[in-house]
């Protein structure tokens, strides 16, 4: 008999997957409270530093696993892993707790451990809470080799090629050692949409349904599985006919596919004959390779916040230079646009340290261009680099977190100084070097029309956009049912900045999740969206909207629907414009 269980889906290049279950007990059981001697503490004290060392191997191997070109920070996973064993709060204490209370070093582990995740459980920030997974992961690590025990998963095997593997939780090491080995999918009980699991198999290419409570107790190992990321479903021990139909989609997936890759070298122009770019947003400089072969024609949204984050000391000028020129030769002549630094809500460095006693709210403090302006030592280096890479190709500068034309004119100023500094040390750099800003504030869309004035081009960041002006924290899973893109307010300052920027001749493009949504496709480009941005995977999809849209006929009907916006669902819009 077929059993449905509902979880958070996370679709990757792949949505769907079937496979035999295996099953891995991950998550840490209690262990006794066992007394230990004087005598024995030296012996407690060797077992856990042999712990830690054999952890730290396990973790350097599969550290040497990850492949260059693996996109997002994948390996930074395992890099702070690696340095959470040499934190002092976590080992040291462990071996205090032995020598001065005299239990074991498992039981003395898991005090630690207890103590650890207290911490960060009574933490507001919702980013600093979810750094708990990190002490939870790194302990297991730990206990798993004071126990005596092996690694579930040796990175060196591939016997797990098309399983379906369903754990309670999954660490970031475990999760590439399994895709490593071929698993097909992965199903966890615990996790949200942001969640190490989730993110990992977005980036891994491996469909995942995470947050399915008490899934492994309803599962049998090698039990037959359907694993749908799109809807979030896992169908167990599913019946010939509901087999029968999710493999004829996989091979649907299958061809459209190899469609879809017939399409790489073709202009994306609609029917009636309009050009409509289509560019690809960069977390490393290795994605650029992948954005190429996905024909785009250019990057627009390549974030910094990796060159800060998981190190103790700031990026200089020749860092920031060498790296930037790596991704303009490997762009061989498209266009980079580089945003500044946007640490803040969801990404941190620990060589800026922790916010001040007042930042309750990192989404509404110190971050992107407010921290850049506040620290120019920060800051200057970083347009110092960028400048100087415009002089090897084109290279557009976006400036995050805009909320008002006064931080536009004081990075304008700070540029203008810049400028005179480079030429009179003789450094090249593009004088016309592009400067925009990314609109993702209500407050910098209903003001677009003062930023177009000022800059060369607009760029909507639809993910804070929405968290913004729906009030809801996009990391808080108790309302993330009410992050809606098709929200009439959002729809409304989506439109007044293209508006905007149609009326100042000022491009806009969008570099948000919506841009590579292609539920969406169709009502941007009728309400006059021309630059879409996206993360490479969903280029081809979305091109092929493009080249079956008439685009005249689409904005008229937009223009029609979009006047019964206070009174048809959304959803109905939506419909209407995908149906023409």
């Amino acid at each position: 008999m077929t059993i449905a269980f509902q979880g958070i889906g996370v679709a990757a290049s792949q949505s769907v997957a079937i496979g035999p279950a295996y099953l891995t007990g991950h998550g840490l059981t209690s262990v006794p409270q066992t007394p230990i001697t004087p005598a024995q503490v030296a012996g407690e004290l060797d077992r856990l530093n042999c712990a830690v060392a054999a952890a730290r191997r396990a973790l350097k191997t599969i550290r040497a696993q990850v492949p260059r070109a693996t996109p997002l920070n994948i390996a930074e996973f395992i890099d702070a892993h690696l340095l959470m064993l040499e934190d002092v709060a976590l080992v040291d204490e462990v071996r205090k707790i032995i020598r001065d209370q005299l239990y074991c070093a498992e039981w003395a582990l898991q005090q630690q451990r207890d103590t650890l995740v207290g911490v960060f459980d009574a933490m507001d920030d919702p980013y600093l809470r979810t750094r708990r997974d990190d002490v939870e992961h790194v302990v297991h690590q730990i206990m798993t080799f004071l126990q005596g025990a092996q690694l579930p998963f040796d990175p060196g095997a591939r016997d797990l090629e098309g399983c379906v593997v369903v754990a309670r939780d999954l660490m970031p090491a475990d999760a590439i050692v399994l895709r490593h080995r071929g698993a097909a999918a992965f199903v966890t009980e615990f996790g949200g949409p942001v969640s190490h699991t989730a993110i990992l198999a977005r980036s891994l290419s491996v469909p995942a349904v995470v947050g399915v409570h008490n899934v492994t107790r309803y599962v049998r190992p090698g039990e037959p599985l359907i694993v749908d990321g799109e809807t979030g479903t896992v169908l167990a021990d599913p019946d010939p006919g509901t087999l029968a139909y999710y493999r004829e989609r996989l091979g649907a997936i299958a061809l459209r596919r190899q469609h879809l890759r017939t399409l790489v070298d073709r202009p994306a122009v609609t029917r009636d004959g309009t050009a409509i770019g289509l560019l690809a947003n960069l977390e490393l400089p290795e994605d650029a390779a992948t954005a190429r072969l996905n024909g785009a024609v250019g990057v627009g949204l390549y974030r910094t916040e990796f060159l800060y984050m998981n190190r103790d000391e700031l990026p200089d000028e020749e860092e920031h230079l060498a790296t930037y020129t790596t991704i303009v030769a490997a762009l061989a002549g498209l266009p980079l646009t580089i945003r500044t630094l946007d640490l803040g809500l969801d990404k941190r460095s620990e060589a800026l340290g922790t916010p001040g006693p007042g930042a309750g709210n990192p989404a509404l403090g110190l971050r992107g261009i407010r921290l850049c302006l506040k620290e120019p030592a920060l800051f200057r280096p970083q347009l110092r680099a960028i400048l100087r890479a415009s002089a090897l190709g084109p290279i557009r500068l976006m400036l995050p977190m805009v909320t008002n034309v006064q931080e536009v004119e004081a990075v304008l100023a700070i540029i203008a100084q810049l400028k005179e500094d480079l030429t009179g040390e003789g450094l090249a750099f593009d004088p016309r070097l592009p400067i925009g800003a990314m609109v993702e504030v209500p407050a910098a869309a209903l003001a677009a029309r003062s930023l177009a004035r000022r800059m060369d081009f607009l760029s909507i960041g639809t993910n804070d956009l929405i968290q913004y002006t729906l009030a809801i924290d996009r990391l808080d899973d108790g309302v993330s049912y009410l992050f809606d893109p098709t929200h009439p307010a959002i729809l409304l300052l989506i439109r007044t900045t293209i508006a905007a920027g149609r009326d100042l001749d000022t491009p806009v493009a969008m570099c948000g999740e919506m841009a590579g949504d292609p539920r969406f496709t169709r009502l941007l480009l009728g309400l006059g969206l021309r630059h879409f941005s996206m993360q490479p995977g969903a280029l081809l999809g979305i091109k092929e909207i493009i080249l079956d849209t008439d685009l005249q006929a689409l904005e008229a009907r937009t223009a029609h629907l979009f006047a019964r916006l206070d009174d048809a669902e959304p959803g109905e819009l939506l419909d209407a414009l995908n149906q023409l």
